[in-house]
């Protein structure tokens, strides 16, 4: 059986799905930041990937989780597929990648504890298993055909889609992994402001954090291969959309789009029906052919809106999703450089200014130049993408400072941002550091990576 689904009340409008995104809004003192993670699983023995069965799967992985750490199994047609505990969960990406969504937190300070306790529980019952975890943005040894199908009903769905809209949607949801973070906004003004800095900004971020230079053991001519998947999965539903620095922009103009973007699926009865070819707004009419005569609800709102991937995705708050993953001391980076930019108000200020005169043509030219080239790529006023990382880190670190948020050893979370000022001041990615090593020491395989690397 399927997990058992509770549909909450019918949208009886537009009003309803605008409404919900309004709702997310919160005065500043309940401001939280949300991380998520994902990183690669494999044999420590021979690099391979995990199957979910089996002595050494994904099931091991988390029933020990389970078992020794008293995180509660969530499961799918008698599979296991996540893990929940309190407000975090850990849950499995269509190749097996492990994913931990973290509880909204006050401070990058907490966030940081957070990510750290949950590697040091995966590695502690990982190792008992010979698995190991590697974080990349885009798997640089195994073949799309290596890698086993994790049993969630979602991805099946999607698996049969993607091929249909682009030439890589396979190879992102197999192939790559992603570090994000989640955060608050104050009024509707406040997040279209936050909204159009951190979607005119994420290619810098994208190029900060690249971490994918590799393909099948070999060089794939990218800084960010992961980010040029992206590029080439769905149109429909990925990129930068043009309309979110348009006048009118609200959470109506969100809803209006996301009400034209194709499903992929309604759940009932904990069952993933597929859709095919038709929108939320078919469905708001009661003319969705696969519940013929039904209206949604606001769960079904809810699913569809995760079925959306802009670079900065809207729900009742907003997600930051254009970095590449990355290794265990660059995690709690993420989260600093983005609440140091949209969490103070003067920084804030600071870093519209850099973009608020941007055209729909720059922005998407650097948005498309940046996978290959990264701190290289041309940006904006004749700069280099570089010239803006520099800013924004500054602008970051002030913002930090600024926010005043010390831990018990009284430093503030400024810290968390050394990684990407060693990364600005020098020029050099983790992806130029990857490929210097494997045309260097590594002598050419970038199996070293597996083990240098691990979590």
């Amino acid at each position: 059986m399927g997990i058992i689904q509770t549909l909450s009340p019918p949208v009886e409008s537009k009003a309803d799905l605008i409404g919900h995104l309004a709702a997310g809004a919160k005065p500043l003192d309940d401001w939280r930041i949300g991380t998520e993670h994902e990183k690669f699983a494999y044999r420590t023995r021979d690099f391979t990937p995990l199957a979910h069965e089996g002595d050494d799967g994904i099931a091991s992985l988390l029933e020990g989780l389970a078992e020794r750490y008293g995180w509660r199994p969530v499961r799918e047609n008698g599979n296991i597929i996540a893990l929940s505990f309190g407000k975090q969960s850990v849950t499995l990406e269509p190749g097996g990648q492990v994913e931990l969504s973290g509880s909204p937190l006050k401070t990058i300070h907490e966030t940081c504890v957070e990510v750290n306790t949950h590697l040091r529980q995966v590695k502690e019952v990982a190792e008992d298993l010979g698995i190991a975890f590697l974080g990349v943005g885009f798997q640089p040894k195994w073949k799309l055909a290596d890698i086993p199908v994790m049993p969630k009903q979602r991805y099946g769905v999607m698996r049969k889609y993607m091929p249909t809209r682009g030439a890589h949607g396979l190879d992102m949801m197999f192939r790559t992994c992603t570090v994000q973070v989640n955060l608050d906004f104050e009024s509707e003004a406040d997040m279209v402001k936050k909204f159009r800095t951190s979607l005119a900004l994420q290619p810098v971020a994208t190029a900060l954090f690249a971490n994918s230079p590799f393909t099948e053991g070999k060089p794939n001519g990218y800084q960010s291969y992961r980010s040029h998947l992206w590029q080439h999965t769905d149109p429909d539903r990925t990129g930068m959309p043009a309309f979110v620095f348009e006048s009118g922009m609200g959470f109506e103009r969100y809803v209006d789009w996301a009400l034209t973007v194709p499903m992929y699926f309604v759940i009932r009865n904990g069952q993933y029906i597929p859709v095919h070819k038709q929108t939320f707004a078919d469905f708001l009419d009661g003319r969705l052919e696969v519940l013929p005569g039904e209206r949604p609800t606001l769960d079904d709102w809810a699913t569809h809106l995760t079925t959306l991937f802009p670079e900065v995705r809207l729900k009742q708050y907003l997600e930051m999703r254009g970095c590449d993953g990355g290794p265990w001391a660059r995690l709690c980076a993420l989260p600093a450089l983005w609440v140091g930019l949209l969490y103070d108000g003067a920084a804030l200020d600071a870093a519209y200014d850099l973009i608020k005169d941007w055209s729909v043509a720059e922005r998407e030219a650097m948005h498309r130049a940046v996978p290959r080239l990264g701190l290289g790529a041309p940006a904006p006023g004749g700069r280099k993408v570089l010239d803006l990382a520099r800013q924004i880190v500054a602008i970051a670190e002030t913002g930090l400072h600024r926010r005043d948020c010390c831990s018990h050893k009284g430093g503030d979370e400024h810290i968390y941002l050394e990684p990407l000022k060693e990364i600005a001041a020098s020029g050099r990615s983790a992806a130029t550091v990857l490929l210097e090593k494997f045309h260097g020491p590594w002598g050419g395989s970038v199996e070293p990576l597996f083990r240098e690397y691990a979590y």
